[in-house]
Order: structure tokens, then sequence, then C-alpha cells
């Protein structure tokens, strides 16, 4: 039995997200649903018409109600980023966008599992929960997996190294007030910062970990690309690509996805990233990381920063 996905939004993001799944062949079949009909018939077209020479899939446009039995909706509508917008500067915006389209949605897929990309991420996840009717278990904001493959490829960078060898992740908001628990980082089991004194019998030069460039860099990639392209799409789509390869194999792992915080760290009723179990059936744990008392401060910053823009906003 095949893997039913449906994609709300054909712009950009939710375009690329539904080639990438084709071209993985992680979906036998891929709804595309926007406002713009039109957008979506042409991106369905485009994709469909490469699939011969992919695994069989059916890639259509199509309604709320096509979305009948599937396993995973993405969201991925809303407005877009301006240069020099940040994320959370969108979420009244997009509140009242997902605010139309969760109960048309959830009549026709009530026991998907739901994936929020749009932005602001944090805030479209708490509404999501709060709003939908939905099991919690069910409902997973793409969060920092993009911010954590960003920190990845940039140690990988730092050092010349896999990036798979890279283990590391990015806690909180997706957004400015996000943060590295580098005390849980390390390379091929390596803590961060003592990797390149254990770098032996190499003539590469080693330039020295800046801590702090490196999360600047994090925080300020999207707006780098938004200001040099118009848009971010690729490494986003192949992330959130990645979470429902988690989802559909049903093999338990650890991701940092946006969901609802209950007690955890000192927090509770704010929707941010840190270590969660994802499975088949969504949400089936989370992990509470050993993180430092100043860790744990800038984690609890983060999510008094989401509260305060929850707390501007009308769900």
């Amino acid at each position: 039995m095949g893997n039913k996905v449906t994609i709300i939004g054909s712009g950009s993001v939710g375009s690329t997200i539904a080639y990438t799944l084709a071209v993985q062949g992680q979906a036998s079949e891929i709804v595309m649903i926007d406002i713009n009909t039109e957008k979506a018939l042409g991106e369905a077209l485009d994709i469909r018409q490469g699939i011969p020479f992919l695994a069989p899939c059916s890639v259509y446009a199509g309604s709320y109600e096509d979305a009948k039995g599937s396993d995973i909706v993405i969201l991925t509508s809303g407005l877009a980023r301006k240069p020099g917008q940040t994320r959370l500067d969108l979420a009244q915006a997009n509140v009242n966008i997902t605010k139309q389209i969760i109960p048309q949605i959830t009549k026709y897929a009530p026991n998907a599992i739901y994936v929020i990309v749009a932005n602001p991420v944090d805030i479209l996840t708490y509404q999501f929960i709060k709003t939908s009717g939905l099991p919690e278990n069910r409902i997973i904001g793409s969060g920092t997996i993009l911010d954590t493959a960003r920190l990845r490829a940039r140690l990988a960078e730092y050092y010349s190294i896999n990036q798979k060898n890279v283990h590391a992740y990015v806690f909180g908001e997706h957004g400015d007030s996000s943060f590295v628990p580098w005390s849980i980082a390390n390379i091929s089991n390596i803590q961060v910062s003592q990797f390149a004194s254990c770098l032996h019998d190499t003539d590469k030069l080693v330039p020295t970990l800046v801590y702090d460039e490196v999360e600047d860099y994090i925080r300020k990639s999207g707006g780098k690309v938004i200001k040099r392209k118009g848009a971010t799409f690729y490494a986003v789509a192949i992330s959130v690509c990645h979470l429902c390869k988690c989802i559909l194999n049903g093999m338990n792992t650890s991701l940092t996805v946006s969901t609802m915080m209950h007690g955890e760290y000192g927090i509770s009723d704010v929707a941010l990233s840190t270590l969660t179990i994802v499975g088949r059936n969504g949400i089936s744990g989370r992990l509470n990381a050993p993180l430092t008392d100043d860790e744990v401060a800038k984690l609890q910053k983060s999510a008094d920063a989401l509260k305060d823009v929850i707390n501007q906003l009308q769900f």
C-alpha cells in the first residue's frame, strides 16, 4: 500500500517539496492544493511529466476533498517573507490564512499527520494544536530541522568532514532567538570543542571555531538567500522530506521539530524545537537532553519571545 501526501500551497516551497518527494520515491500519490488553481495545475503537470523516469506516483492538483486518506498533510501556504522582514512580522497575516484552512482540511483528513512548514512555524504549530481539535502527537512543526542542517553544513565546512559525522542541533524558535546547545554537539563522538585538537596526520589548516560566528551564520542564512535569489526552498524542501521519510518509514528518529512544551526545561504552553522522537504515529516521545544552566536559560528566553508574539495575536 502506497503513501499519500497532500501539500497545501504550491509556491516555491510547496512545489519543491512535491518534486523532492517524487524524486525520492516517498509517495505514491501527491495532491497539490492552492488558492491559485492554475499554479497548482501547472506545478503538478510539470512534476507528473517526469515520473516515467522515477518510481510510480500520481501527482495532481486537487481540492480539500481530494486530501481524503492522506498519510501526511504538509502546510506551506501563507505570505512569503520579504527581504528585511522577520518571520514574526508575518505572524498575524499567516495566522489568519491558517485559520481559514484548518477546518477545511481537517474535515477531510482527520487521521493524517500534519507537518507545519509555513512561517512563523512555531506560532502556526501552536495555533494548529490549540484550534484544530486533532491529537497533539499528530501535529509537527518543521521547527529548527533546517537550522540544524545549516549548522551541520557549516561545521562540516569548518573541518572538511562528511556532514553525516556532525551531530549538533539548533534549539528554540525557528528564528532570531534560536541557539546551539554546544554542550551536546559532537563530531564523530568527539565533543566539538575538542575536535580540532584530535585531528592528526592532516595538512589542512584548521580554523579556530568561533561559536558566535556559526550561530550568526545560521540565523542569517535564510535572509541572505532571500536577498540573493528571492526565496529559500531547496534546503527547506530537503529537510521537510527527511521529516516525512522519518514518519513514513516507521523508525523512531530524534529530530529538532516544533512541538508543544509541557513543563520540559520549565517551559509550558508554547511550541518550539527540542529533541523530539518522530515515527509512524507522529510524535512518540521527547528527549530531554542534559543542557547546561546557561542553555536552559536561552531556551526559556526563546520561549518567552514566542509567548510575547502569541499574546499579541488573534487566533
